[in-house]
Order: C-alpha cells, then structure tokens, then sequence
C-alpha cells in the first residue's frame, strides 16, 4: 500500500507540478505553499520506505491519514463519492487508502505491545 504515495511523490516530481501544488496550497490559506508541498511529496516518498522497512509505521500512518484528510477538505469531498464512474476525483479512493493505512496503524501499534 506505501507504494501509492510513494508513485504520487515521484510522479509529482517526473511532471514538474510540485510548484503548482505549492500554488493551490496558497490559494488554500497555507502561505508557504512552495515548501510545504516539497516537505508533502518528500515525504510520501520517504515515509512510505520507512513503512516498507518496517520504521515508524503507526506514527507515518497518522500523518499519512491527516495528509489524505486534507486532501479530501481541499478537494475531493465537493466532488461527491466516486473517482470514477458515476461522478470524478471525488473522495472514494482517498477514504480506502485512509482505512487501509488506520488498518496498518492498528496493527503496527499491536505488534509494538506484544
């Protein structure tokens, strides 16, 4: 499941658009746009290796949960459920990748007890 975030960092980089992210996250209110959505797509990448290698997972999980969070806010909950199909880019896949990640957050957090 990290590899999703890892792809969404590294596509963001390949096409040149963390610049233009940085430009929405201004029009939002976060006024330091620019570097907050390098610091995003950073660690998406990064962070999703730390999962992979087994370091931080309930902690990376929590962010990851707050990062797909805001991105349902900013964007995806005013376009309905669907991604695809009965409507577009609406919040259906960012809601599965929220359980998947509280579903490895739970498991990283039992595992630690035992």
């Amino acid at each position: 499941m990290p590899i999703f975030l890892i792809i969404h960092g590294i596509t963001r980089i390949k096409h040149g658009t963390v610049g233009d992210f940085g430009d929405f996250l201004n029009s939002q209110g976060f006024y330091i746009g620019f570097y907050l959505a390098w610091g995003i797509t950073l660690f998406e990448i990064v962070g999703s290796l730390l999962i992979m290698a087994n370091y931080f997972t309930f902690w990376i999980s929590i962010i990851f949960i707050l990062e797909l969070s805001t991105g349902i806010l900013l964007v995806h909950a005013s376009n309905g459920w669907f991604v695809v199909g009965g409507g577009t880019n609406g919040v259906e896949y960012s809601v599965l990748l929220i359980l998947c990640y509280l579903l490895l957050a739970a498991v990283a957090k039992a595992s630690a007890k035992s």
